[in-house]
Formats: structure tokens, sequence, C-alpha cells
């Protein structure tokens, strides 16, 4: 053992087995109680409907949502009355803004925390441009673009860009002195170090990110869909509206909201395998 450093022991082997079993029993306490909390919530929700009278049209009970959710997952994968054609429309839409706004931001980000000049010209604009609500400015990206598919794919990349260019440009700064001036030292090139020191040590934010930038890629398009569009889930959810079939509503929601868990889901799981050295899923 050295006298600066003191070297890592390992585990003896009857404690990597227990350690395993205490994570998977904390596993299925977190998915218990997940489980709990949604029985209490359907519960609620439940006696909500029946305690006070409500009528379809203004809160549906859980059974009809189920009801409208199954009639809509119960059909040919082609059929033009079920749930996945719209799904299929608006995910792909959401990919494809997803992508361009990542692949943008993440290059825009870098760029700013690499030259001082190019942050100075672009932040405020780029400030300025998230702070428009972007319910305010989609009208005008659905005239220029159309009602098809190109309106849902700038809206999507245009929600999706700020938080990876933000989180890019914050992770890039926030790399140890230290390693830069090591790579100093080895007289590295600016690429060289972007590349094997401020890029990882950046990847944590830029997936903080991308966990962030799909979900509002995903609201970009359906935004783009509410104000006119002539397929996607969000037209589905629009003319069910105009009927008062709530239900359908609900469904749509309940999809939505499953959608957006697998993708939080996807990108932890990337995110895990990535950069399985930040150690943020050890708990």
């Amino acid at each position: 053992m050295s006298a600066g450093k003191a070297e890592e022991l390992p585990l003896a082997p009857e404690v990597e087995p227990a350690l395993g079993g205490m994570r998977i029993a904390a596993g299925v306490g977190r998915m218990a109680l997940t489980l709990a909390s949604l029985v209490a919530l359907l519960a609620l929700w439940w006696l909500c409907v029946t305690w006070f009278k409500l009528p379809p049209y203004i809160l549906p009970s859980p059974l009809r949502v189920a009801n409208a959710l199954w009639s809509g997952l119960a059909v040919p994968l082609d059929s033009q009355v079920g749930f996945y054609l719209p799904l299929a429309s608006t995910l792909v839409n959401s990919a494809i803004g997803f992508v361009i706004g990542a692949v943008l931001g993440i290059a825009l980000g870098s760029l700013m925390a690499e030259f001082r000049p190019i942050e100075t010209i672009v932040m405020p604009y780029a400030f300025a441009l998230q702070a428009l609500p972007k319910v305010a400015i989609a009208p005008l990206i659905v005239i220029w673009c159309g009602f098809g598919d190109g309106s849902k794919i700038t809206m999507a990349a245009l929600l999706a860009f700020f938080p990876l260019m933000v989180n890019t440009f914050t992770g890039i700064r926030t790399t140890d002195p230290e390693r830069l001036a090591l790579m100093r030292a080895l007289a590295a090139t600016r690429l060289e170090t972007y590349r094997f020191v401020k890029l990882p040590s950046a990847a944590p934010y830029i997936f903080a990110g991308l966990d962030m930038g799909m979900v509002y890629a995903l609201l970009g398009t359906l935004v783009a869909e509410f104000l006119g569009a002539q397929s996607g889930i969000g037209v589905a959810i629009t003319q069910a509206q105009a009927v008062s079939d709530v239900a359908s509503v609900f469904a749509a929601l309940v999809l939505l909201g499953l959608i957006g868990i697998g993708l939080h889901l996807t990108i932890s799981a990337v995110e895990h395998r990535v950069i399985h050295w930040a150690g943020r899923h050890k708990n």
C-alpha cells in the first residue's frame, strides 16, 4: 500500500451477493410503492366519480377510460379508428424533431462553451427565444411549415433544442480544471481535449438534457397537432373532444403518459450503459 493513496480492497465473496440482494429488495420495494400509489389514485378517482355523481362528459370513471383504451388498442395495427396510426405519426415526427434538436443543441452548446465570442453573440438570442411562449409562436410555425409533418417536426426540434444546448454548455464549462491542466501538459489539441475530457465530463448533463428534450419534443409535436394537422394523437384527442368523448381523451392521455415513462426509462438505461462511471443509478 502506498503512502499517498490507500489501495481499494476487494469485497469479501459473501458481501457481493448480500449487496445484490439488498439492491433487488430495494427495487421491489420501490415497485410496490409505485403500484400502491397507483391503486390509491384509481380508488380516489372512482370515489370522486361515485360520491359526487359526476357525468361522464365531466369526469369518466376509470372503467370507462379502460374500456375506451381497450377499444383503441384491440384493433388491427392499420385500423383508421384505433390509436396505433395516430401514435405512430406522432412518435415518428417527435423522434425526427428530437434528433434534429439534440444534434443542433449539442453542437451549439459545445461551440458556445469552447469559444467566448460565439457565447457572447448567441446566448442572448437563445434565451430570448426560450422566453417566448411556444403556444404563441406555434401558429406562426404552422403557417410557415404548413399543416403537415413539417410544423410538427419543427416544433419538436425547437422544444428539444434548448435543454440540450444549455446542459451541454454547462457540462463542458464545469469540467475539472485539473484534467484540463493535464491535457495542456500533454500538449493535447483543443479537439483532443474536447473529445477525451470535456465531452465525457459533460455526458451526465447531456443525458439529463436528452431526458428532458425527448419529452419536450413529444409535447411540441402535440402542440402542432392541436393547432392543425392531418394526423397524430393530438388530432385524435381534438376529434374526441369535439364529440364530448372524454373517456377517449383520458385514454389517449394515459397512453401518452405511459410513453413518457417508457422514453424516460429508455434514456436512463442508455445512460447507465454509456456513462456507467457517473454513479447516478447506483442507489
